[in-house]
């Protein structure tokens, strides 16, 4: 049996790796080290949990542990898709390479560039970052990448295939093309596979295990709900959820559950707390000292249970999560296989439990066909009914109460439209709006146009002003207003068309003249 003293690591990577208690190296670790210890490219594909990190970092240590580093200038570069995996390689550096005097930093998103430019300023031996912030300092003119000897890509196939190609093609041009490259990850699609190659020169290919297979420590179960309605679909889950969790008692140390959307990951974590469970939630959108912290209390048990999104599936380590709970079924069959595989690592046995409904049909299919097995239904039974019939017949009483509503809104619209007073021609309704109507039998209320037409018929003195004061102040008003000449004064002339009130005087003097002869 392989041990790490046969992998020619350097003596003080052995000791650091001796007090962390590891003695034998994983299969993915026996068979990248070597060929990485050797200057050569190396595509690692292995499946979660199986000491992928620690198969690049021990090698990198090894052969970084000569020479210094030069302000701006780093002499490695890991890559990983998310903060928190970039974190936790970070964290494993720390370890390894704690007897040596390599220097390290970390680049990621929600921290100063402040602080992180300091430390590049200094000079670092490896740099480990995100390919935004580290596009950011470079655009910045903080980091010179022509030194880089080691590039290691780590989760390769979420780095090339969530939009993060024109990055990584942009950050290999600025390394050298003598750099050693390292790519490693779980799955690694044919078409995926096919860009590596421009990438990769003459790889070492190391495949410990079957492409996208589950650990066999692992215990899968699917339980498949009824349909229902769109908008009870939701809290069927939820609560189906909850009694799984009742159901496992105290076997469910702590777990991780999954949700598709990062809404729907902050209303599962607050449902679970509204009934009594230890629930924080972690995504994307959350600040990077918040998902810190959340990240943290969870490895030092003081959470019980991390709903996260797809962010928390790639590389992160937390070696005692005894259950995984996928509340939605996964859009991409390959992160099924991340996310189980964050319980059952280094043989530990785990859990995975998957709710699903009808529609999720096809993402079913293409998981199985994946991992090339069928995974076993669970019993949904009349003691785990996802909705009670009180919560039903209450969906059902609020859905009822708010639809008469939009009806009786529409219908009222409708019916002042269509009920209102009969139509009268303008005379009648002129001499209906003259004459006051009976009290015992109020008139009918005419049409809203109907008063327009009755005015317009009126004779002209019934539409004058009724005296002289109220002239001058309806012609002050108007003129105060800025107003089409409402009230003229008689004294002025005949309305000048197409000048309004504001006549030039030369233009009045000229009229009345005219009028004097």
């Amino acid at each position: 049996m392989t041990k790490f003293s046969d992998l020619k690591l350097h003596t003080k990577v052995l000791k650091a790796i001796e007090d962390v208690g590891y003695t034998e190296p994983t299969p993915i670790q026996a068979g990248a080290i070597p060929p990485a210890l050797e200057g050569r490219d190396v595509l690692g594909i292995a499946q979660t949990g199986t000491g992928k990190t620690a198969s690049f970092t021990l090698p990198m240590i090894t052969l970084l542990n000569r020479g210094r580093a030069r302000a701006r200038m780093p002499r490695s570069l890991v890559l990983a898709p998310t903060r928190e995996l970039a974190a936790q390689v970070a964290e494993n550096f720390d370890l390894y390479a704690k007897y040596t005097k390599l220097t390290k930093a970390l680049l990621i998103g929600g921290v100063s560039f402040k602080e992180q430019d300091a430390l590049i300023d200094r000079g670092v031996d490896v740099l480990i970052a995100t390919p935004g912030r580290l596009l950011d300092h470079f655009e910045r003119g903080k980091l010179i990448l022509t030194d880089v000897k080691v590039m290691v890509v780590d989760e390769a196939d979420r780095m090339l295939d969530m939009g993060f190609i024109p990055d990584i093609e942009r950050i290999f041009q600025m390394t050298p093309f003598t750099r050693q490259t390292l790519f490693f990850s779980a799955t690694m699609a044919p078409e995926i596979e096919r860009i590596t190659n421009t990438f990769l020169s003459n790889p070492e290919r190391i495949e410990v295990a079957r492409q996208a297979s589950a650990s066999a420590t692992i215990t899968q179960s699917l339980f498949e709900l009824p349909g229902t309605r769109r908008d009870a679909q939701s809290k069927q889950k939820r609560d189906f959820l909850r009694k799984l969790i009742d159901q496992e008692g105290e076997k469910v140390t702590n777990g991780i559950i999954f949700c598709n959307r990062k809404v729907d990951v902050d209303i599962v974590a607050k449902s679970l707390k509204k009934y009594g469970h230890d629930a924080e939630p972690i995504h994307g959108d959350l600040d990077q000292s918040h998902r810190t912290r959340t990240l943290e209390g969870f490895r030092n048990g003081e959470i019980r249970f991390l709903v996260a999104s797809d962010v928390a599936a790639r590389g992160l380590d937390v070696p005692n999560v005894s259950h995984v709970f996928n509340f939605d079924v996964p859009s991409h069959a390959e992160d099924y296989v991340h996310r189980i595989g964050r319980t059952g690592r280094a043989g530990r046995l785990g859990a995975a439990m998957m709710i699903s409904t009808p529609k999720d049909e096809k993402l079913l299919e293409a998981i199985e066909s994946l991992i090339g097995s069928t995974i076993p239904r669970g019993d949904v039974g009349e003691q785990h009914a996802p909705v009670s019939k009180a919560s039903e017949a209450d969906v059902a009483a609020d859905s009822k109460e708010e639809r008469p509503k939009s009806r009786s809104r529409s219908r009222s619209r409708s019916s002042s439209k269509s009920k209102d007073a009969p139509k009268v021609d303008a005379p009648e309704a002129a001499s209906a709006e003259a004459a006051p109507a009976p009290e015992a039998k109020p008139a009918p209320k005419p049409k809203a146009d109907a008063p327009k037409k009755a005015a317009a018929q009126k004779p002209a003195e019934d539409r004058k002003p009724k005296d002289n004061n109220e002239q001058d102040n309806r012609s002050n008003a108007s003129r105060s207003r800025g107003g089409k000449g409402r009230g003229r004064n008689e004294d002025r002339g005949p309305r000048v068309v197409g000048l309004g009130d504001h006549l030039p005087t030369f233009i009045e003097k000229s009229f009345e003249q005219r009028r004097a002869d």
